[in-house]
């Protein structure tokens, strides 16, 4: 009997439980995306709901005209809910979003707005640009700057700590863009804007931007959506491209996922979490780090364990590894780029840690957004240092038995093969400046090798420079950057030398741009604030960008190199009749150019003018080239 008491007890309790459980009240704290559009090639929009119990919703209505509820889905947190609706038949307006839950429905408002312009009337940056990488946090800062923002977690900002928050703004930014005009870029890539609310940890903090905490939201310290909108309005008036930097492959560890994660597989391998406590030491823990090597994901014979911990370990313990095999993961990821690229107008997008994330999903990604946006363009970071590896990543590669659809992929093997040859003697075989003929022979593996990116460095690379200063090396590296078949992309400071390595920490190759913040005795945005030898690195490079804008040799012409002879490298580019000439003396010494040698592309031309000095040299008789000169001669050859 007491057995039988004790079971009936237990039964009513959880009877008692369940019915709590149901009448358990709702909310809705936030909806993501915060607004769509109509007009777009796919009709669906996913929603996410934030809010308490709100998964015990089963059914959301709307009476709004055009629109089709299609399904609610509860996902295996109480707290989130996904509607996914069609939106082909609506037009522009505010709806009213039902969610019944068997007793006085709760209601919320969301929005639908008019499409600025087509989808194919938005265009990328191409091979006609020059990009500008520059971190937000240690560009410039603007009037009226908060050094702490409410609402933020424990945060400062210390300009003489590398690894903290500088207080740079996007307002700093816009004080500047005369100065990208100047010096000669098209367009500008901003290291990621978004929230990255999370606590400075002793002398680190998440200042670069890549452990995003709201995808929906500009960080507060950066400004606003409406600041950044106004940035990118204010650069399109001055011919300026902005390219969003965005992160599929992980978030910050702040986010809002990650307490209370929507799905048990939301994330890769989540479970050390539990036994951390919620934290991100992952010490003594099942912890999975990825192995950074990122040839498993196209070794043919590539281990599933190799393959696992490339794309399933996680980046750092900080940065959750977000699992693109999850479809309600992935559309939201999806949407997320498309709701910047309407409501914010940007130019482009580079992709961080392309190849860790699956590349199903990034693969549908990519397509989906070529298909919205054909004249688009989308730049993934694929860091491997060998062509063919990289090749295999662009769109309609060969190389690859999936399509990846993304038309732009980062050209690290010219990067490697700069640094080495910098500190060489190009020799008769394989040193030197044989190093980029090696590399550049390899473009035949590229469907589109106009629609690689090429650099000499970034912020996740020592600066060209290293810690010194050698100029010639920068000249030759920037020579090459600029006439060869590549997108170039530039690294902020690289024209007033500034250099820097990463031995100690990657603050000291992110450092403040001179002259960007209050109290900067050092002005580099003016000749008159810069010293001797930033003006003529500074001139030297802006007499070569504003020479290659609209220059059709270089953006549309045919491009050949030859075997480095003699020490000397010589690339020609040709285009309806008209010859450029890229020559390097790859040796420290004294070296003769054998003109008749390059009779093909020189053809009678005798004189020819160099670019950025604007000096002329004789073409009918043999140069003579300083140790590490370069040239970049044109005319009508």
């Amino acid at each position: 009997m007491q057995k039988l008491l004790l079971l009936t007890a237990i039964l009513f309790a959880n009877i008692l439980t369940m019915s709590a459980a149901k009448q358990a009240k709702q909310t809705i704290d936030r909806i993501e995306p915060t607004n769509w559009f109509v007009g777009m090639k796919n009709p669906q929009v996913q929603l996410m709901v934030y809010g308490k119990n709100i998964a015990s919703v089963k059914e959301v209505t709307t009476d709004y005209p055009g629109i089709r509820v299609d399904s609610v889905v509860s996902l295996d947190s109480p707290n989130y809910l996904l509607i996914y609706m069609n939106v082909k038949d609506a037009q522009p307006g505010t709806m009213t979003l039902n969610f019944n839950s068997g007793k006085k429905p709760l209601k919320a408002s969301y929005q639908l707005k008019q499409r600025e312009m087509k989808g194919s009337e938005r265009r990328g940056f191409d091979i006609s640009d020059v990009l500008y990488l520059l971190m937000p946090d240690r560009f410039a800062q603007g009037a009226g700057h908060n050094p702490q923002m409410k609402g933020m977690r424990n945060y400062k900002e210390d300009r003489t700590a590398p690894s903290l928050r500088h207080g740079g703004d996007l307002n700093g930014i816009c004080d500047h863009l005369d100065y990208f005009n100047e010096l000669g870029v098209t367009a500008l890539w901003f290291t990621p804007i978004l929230e990255n609310n999370s606590p400075d940890n002793g002398p680190w903090s998440t200042y670069h931007g890549y452990a995003c905490t709201n995808y929906y939201q500009v960080d507060p310290r950066f400004g606003t959506n409406a600041d950044y909108r106004r940035l990118i309005d204010e650069c399109h008036k001055k011919g300026l491209k902005v390219v969003m930097d965005m992160i599929f492959n992980h978030c910050g560890f702040e986010h809002p996922w990650v307490a209370d994660m929507p799905s048990k597989d939301w994330f890769n391998h989540p479970g050390w979490l539990k036994e951390s406590n919620g934290t991100s030491d992952s010490r003594n823990t099942s912890f999975l780090q990825t192995s950074y090597k990122l040839t498993p994901v196209l070794d043919p014979y590539a281990s599933e364990v190799d393959l696992r911990e490339t794309v399933e370990g996680w980046f750092v313990s900080t940065m959750p590894d977000l699992n693109q095999r999850n479809p309600h993961l992935m559309r939201y990821l999806i949407q997320n780029s498309i709701w910047w690229i309407e409501t914010a107008g940007i130019d482009g997008i580079r992709m961080d840690t392309y190849p860790y994330a699956y590349r199903e999903g990034m693969a549908q990604w990519m397509k989906e957004l070529n298909d919205e946006y054909p004249n688009f363009n989308t730049v993934g970071e694929t860091w491997v240092t060998q062509p063919a590896y990289t090749a295999a990543w662009q769109k309609d590669s060969k190389l690859s038995e999936q399509n990846s659809y993304l038309k732009t992929v980062m050209d690290f093997s010219f990067q490697e093969k700069l640094d080495s040859a910098k500190h060489e003697e190009t020799d008769d075989w394989w040193r030197g400046m044989n190093r980029l003929y090696n590399s550049f022979c390899y473009d035949y593996l590229y469907p589109n090798p106009s629609s690689v990116m090429a650099f000499i460095d970034n912020h996740d690379t020592d600066r060209f420079l290293g810690n010194g200063r050698d100029t010639l090396a920068l000249k030759q590296a920037l020579a090459l950057l600029l006439t060869v078949h590549r997108i170039p992309q530039l690294y902020y400071g690289t024209e007033i030398l500034m250099n820097g390595t990463k031995e100690v920490t990657d603050g000291h190759v992110r450092k403040d741009f001179p002259g960007g913040f209050p109290g900067d005795k050092h002005n580099c945005f003016t000749a008159t604030g810069r010293s001797r030898a930033e003006n003529s690195m500074f001139n030297w490079l802006s007499r070569l960008l504003h020479w290659r804008q609209g220059n059709d040799v270089i953006t549309k012409g045919t491009m050949k190199q030859f075997i480095p002879h003699n020490g000397i490298y010589v690339i020609a580019r040709q285009h309806q009749g008209k010859t450029v000439l890229t020559i390097l003396n790859g040796t420290s010494q004294e070296a003769t150019m054998d003109v008749k040698r390059y009779s093909e592309v020189i053809g009678t031309a005798k004189r020819a003018k160099d670019i950025p000095t604007g000096r002329y040299y004789d073409l009918s008789k043999d140069l003579t080239l300083k140790p590490r000169q370069v040239l970049v001669l044109t005319s009508h050859l």
